[in-house]
């Protein structure tokens, strides 16, 4: 079975038919929900939503404009306020009028926003229904110093030039990765796996069914609005295991991997490079 994948040009001009219909450049879940296309699938020609709203020549929303802390701190507030519960970051990202990063630029870790909130809205009464639904544990503050590393940052728990003798008997680990709740980057298959069960959801698959044989794993994807297809997915820690696996290309559409390193790849095998993947999503702004 193959599943086509837009091309480039039906990604622009989905995001222009957006941006008519509503008279501004759309965000990327009103994108989401016009168009019927994922955030995978514009990604795959794009290195960021905002790179594919300029080359459909628009300009994004100006959120690279200095926002006020309390604004980003109000619009927290009003969510925890609709939904009678604190956020989680993913939750916020969805739901929120503002990027996570654009918080934790101004806050340090998204664990400290229910203690910022408080220290913003013990003075203004206005606030007090949201103050009472911070529970009192959350409301210590963070140092930043005690946080792990961002993914993405120079900072390094050691030297990445020094190299010690391995033990024996210990466990192994990747580079320090932090995106969520995961503190390293996979290391084998079953790291691979999990991961993708972290994003599955954002990439705009529904898993049906994992499984021991080949191919690991079924699961379903939008391909246009109202409409998904089937789709066969086999998981590795590098791609070019899955020609070392002995695994035939056809009963295979999709291999998810860390990195992808077969450059002989059947051309029908889709390909989804978790490891670009996740800097994208730890990234992008909303």
């Amino acid at each position: 079975m193959t599943t086509r994948l837009p091309d480039r040009d039906e990604v622009l001009n989905a995001i222009r038919q957006a941006a008519e219909t509503l008279g501004r450049p759309p965000s990327r879940a009103e994108f989401r929900s016009s168009s019927g296309m994922t955030e995978y699938q514009v990604l795959k020609h794009f290195l960021s939503w905002r790179e594919a709203v300029r080359a459909a020549g628009l300009e994004p929303d100006s959120t690279n404009v200095p926002l006020d802390p309390a604004v980003l701190l109000q619009d927290w507030g009003e969510m925890v306020r609709r939904e009678r519960r604190i956020p989680t970051r993913d939750q916020y990202r969805r739901a929120g009028n503002y990027s996570p990063g654009s918080f934790e630029r101004k806050f340090g870790p998204w664990s400290n926003i229910p203690a910022q909130f408080k220290a913003f809205a013990q003075s203004l009464p206005e606030w007090a229904d949201v103050v009472a639904l911070i529970p009192v544990e959350v409301s210590r503050t963070t140092s930043p110093a005690s946080q792990p590393p961002a993914y993405g940052s120079d900072q390094a728990p050691v030297d990445a030039s020094q190299r010690h003798p391995k033990l024996d008997n210990r466990p192994t680990y990747g580079n320090p990765l932090n995106f969520r709740g995961l503190r390293h980057e996979p290391v084998n298959e079953e790291g691979v796996v999990f991961l993708f069960g972290m994003v599955a959801r954002e990439l705009g698959y529904l898993v049906e069914a994992i499984q021991a044989g080949y191919p690991d794993c079924e699961a379903k994807r939008q391909v246009d609005a109202g409409k998904w297809q089937r789709v066969r997915i086999e998981f590795e820690y590098e791609s070019r295991s899955f020609r070392d696996h002995g695994h035939s290309p056809d009963g295979c559409d999709i291999i998810v991997c860390w990195r992808h390193n077969w450059q002989e790849c059947p051309p029908h095998l889709e390909v989804v490079e978790l490891s670009r993947i996740i800097k994208t999503l730890a990234s992008e702004d909303e």
